[in-house]
């Protein structure tokens, strides 16, 4: 075995190390990949993805999704099991 120096990615995972010795995982080139994949790369963040509150409602007209929905929610899920489990409510909404 031989030292290849500090680690900075594991499987796709960025690896950052804090000032107080911690390593916290990080995940934004994928997220920013997956903008860019579904049109979103100039969406504006928000500190809740859902309000909670919101009350759904069956419509007649079928909603035209520009992305592939399966695919969307595929890639959403994947990041909140290995990074982000704080989107859990709005991916499984």
């Amino acid at each position: 075995m031989t030292d290849s120096g500090k680690c900075a990615f594991v499987l796709g995972i960025e690896l950052v190390d804090g000032p107080d010795g911690s390593v916290t995982m990080c995940q934004r080139r994928y997220v920013d990949e997956i903008l860019k994949r579904f049109g979103m790369d100039e969406c504006k963040a928000v500190v809740s993805p859902v309000d909670i509150s919101t009350r759904l409602i069956s419509s007649d007209a079928a909603t035209k999704v520009n992305a592939p929905f399966r695919e969307a929610v595929g890639a959403l899920m994947h990041l909140m099991t290995a990074t982000r489990p704080d989107i859990a409510y709005a991916v499984g909404y």
